[in-house]
């Protein structure tokens, strides 16, 4: 399919790159933190390591929560104020988190921001459905993901740097400013997407009935799944990345470089994708990259059994860049085949879509991680389990021209 509307007031590039900061967020709001959890565990008097990382599953449980509303509201009152609304409330997050006197409060101010960062996350979805679809959305959405790799890779030595110089607090005070300057250049540059005529009410007895289609849709709800299962094996990598890297390897302030040489596999994928998807497909670059992180996980955890869970730091590295490599073709092409059938409902489409898979993912990222027993031995078996779930959904699914 070819794209139904071009946003006519804006440069190709600028939506792009503005779409790429607006869902980027949410990996900034996530990979920043990673150096600073032992610190903030220690300040607030956490016991258990392992439990540090809640500061990133917490975020992404507000999230999943956050979706369902701003699906809907945006539907109704159009794209710009859904995501207005978000970024706001990730700002009053930031500032609860900013003033937290214990560990409960932080969380609390975690959730906040993953209520808010829903906002731009699930909308923007949204608002790139309503000027492509088909193999075009696809392509944007590899774009969005190529630019949008630059913050994991860029995100975690932001935070060291910041960490080192003022401390834990402030690295939420730059959220804070980053989150006004997105705000004024969203609000004077962006034209609204969703004319007056596409608009509804705002319906909680709509919300049920999309839950329902979307759930009664064969193929959305499994691409759904296949992305939750997917994001949840990520999730646990995100979790435990911090400890991995920086403890059981002893890697301390140089963890950074080492997990923005890895960030660089999932914009690879993403790339690549970009320029494949027009000719071969979403669902043929999604069965590729899941086959080869599946059987190479299976190699692997093998090898990682036989090294006692340490194997060498540099084996390490080459299975992880292969396997995040493959994530970064699956995560934008599930998301579009998920909502492919959705046109008609986008706003909602997308909310209950990014819901359901946050909302699996979030549990299964917290087993993998919460597993963590000093070896990688529960990370690669997250990832062959939880791909090989997802290929298996895939598989399910009846072949389509997408």
């Amino acid at each position: 399919m070819s794209a139904t509307r071009q946003p006519d007031e804006l440069p190709f590039a600028e939506f792009i790159t503005l779409t790429a900061l607006m869902i980027s967020l949410v990996a900034l709001s996530v990979d920043a933190m990673l150096p600073a959890l032992p610190a903030i565990g220690s300040d607030l008097g956490v016991a258990d390591a392992n439990h540090n990382q809640l500061v990133v599953t917490t975020l992404m449980l507000g999230m999943a929560f956050g979706q369902l509303l701003y699906g809907p509201l945006s539907d109704s009152t159009g794209r710009k104020p859904a995501i207005c609304l978000g970024l706001a409330i990730f700002a009053a997050g930031c500032l609860l988190s900013i003033f937290a006197s214990s560990y409960a409060l932080m969380l609390a101010g975690r959730f906040a921001q993953g209520l808010g960062v829903a906002g731009p996350r699930v909308v923007m979805i949204a608002l790139v459905r309503d000027c492509y679809e088909g193999r075009a959305m696809a392509r944007v959405m590899s774009f969005v993901l190529a630019v949008f790799i630059l913050v994991p890779v860029i995100a975690p030595a932001l935070g060291q740097g910041i960490l080192l110089i003022a401390g834990w607090r402030s690295i939420f005070v730059a959220f804070l400013a980053l989150v006004v300057v997105m705000f004024l250049w969203f609000t004077l540059r962006q034209p609204e997407t969703l004319r007056d005529e596409r608009r509804v009410p705002f319906s909680l007895r709509r919300i049920a009935a999309v839950v329902v289609e979307v759930c009664t849709n064969a193929a959305s709800l499994r691409y759904t799944l296949a992305s939750g299962l997917v994001l949840g094996a990520f999730l646990g990598y995100l979790s435990s990345a911090q400890q991995i890297f920086a403890q059981q390897y002893e890697l301390g302030g140089r963890f950074p470089v080492y997990f923005a040489v890895l960030a660089v596999g999932i914009g690879v994928g993403a790339y690549v994708s970009a320029r494949l998807v027009m000719r071969l497909g979403m669902r043929f670059l999604c069965n590729v990259a899941l086959l080869t992180t599946c059987i190479l996980s299976m190699v692997f955890l093998v090898w990682v059994y036989l090294q006692s869970g340490h194997p060498a730091l540099w084996q390490l590295m080459s299975y992880l860049m292969i396997v995040l490599c493959c994530v970064g073709v699956l995560f934008g092409n599930l998301n579009a085949l998920a909502m492919q059938p959705l046109g008609h409902i986008a706003g909602v489409g997308a909310a209950v879509i990014g819901s359901i898979a946050t909302l699996l993912s979030v549990p299964l990222g917290m087993l993998v991680g919460h597993s963590y027993d000093g070896g990688v031995l529960p990370l690669t078996l997250g990832f062959t389990v939880l791909t090989l779930m997802a290929l298996l959904v895939m598989r399910s699914v009846a072949r389509s021209d997408v």
